[in-house]
């Protein structure tokens, strides 16, 4: 049986509708508009894209897998949270993240005015460096879901390594 590979990656999506009454999380960071979105924890899309990215390539289940949306524990818990016990679980099994990339596809709000302070919030979470977090952000060019306003969608990529010697075994 061979070693295995000291670097792997994971992808994530995650997407949520808009909501009347709800502050809008993106990245740890309230982001000023008229609506939040919906969901059971505080539907941060894109720390859930994140956190599923993260545990994909730890070659762990998604986010859903250990916070369940039934599960009133975790009822508009801050996804910071969500994604500070994914990377513990990640660090247990001896990876580190080399690197995040984010993608969050929104018409509105602007996202790009808060990407320096959302990759500040995002970074210690991951025991990393702000130079390792990319944020990007970009519209649908009006067209579907997003287009018309209806929700926000982010996806993510993560490339964690492991030094020599760590464990190697997914739980």
């Amino acid at each position: 049986m061979s070693a295995a590979p000291p670097f792997a990656v994971g992808f994530g999506y995650d997407v949520h509708r808009f909501a009347d009454g709800r502050k809008l999380m993106l990245g740890g960071v309230e982001v000023p508009s008229l609506r939040g979105l919906d969901g059971h924890s505080d539907a941060d899309v894109l720390l859930h894209a994140l956190c599923d990215a993260v545990l994909g390539a730890a070659g762990l289940p998604d986010i859903g897998h250990f916070f369940p949306p039934g599960d009133e524990q975790w009822r508009n818990a801050a996804s910071t949270e969500l994604l500070r016990i994914v990377f513990a679980r990640v660090k247990e099994l001896g990876w580190s993240l080399a690197n995040a990339d984010i993608v969050v596809i929104a018409e509105k709000p602007k996202i790009a005015p808060h990407i320096d302070a959302m990759k500040a919030r995002i970074a210690p979470l991951l025991h990393a460096t702000v130079q390792q977090i990319g944020i990007k952000a970009t519209t649908n060019e009006r067209m579907g879901f997003v287009g018309r306003e209806e929700g926000i969608a982010a996806m993510a990529t993560a490339l964690l390594w492991r030094s020599q010697g760590s464990v190697s075994e997914s739980p």
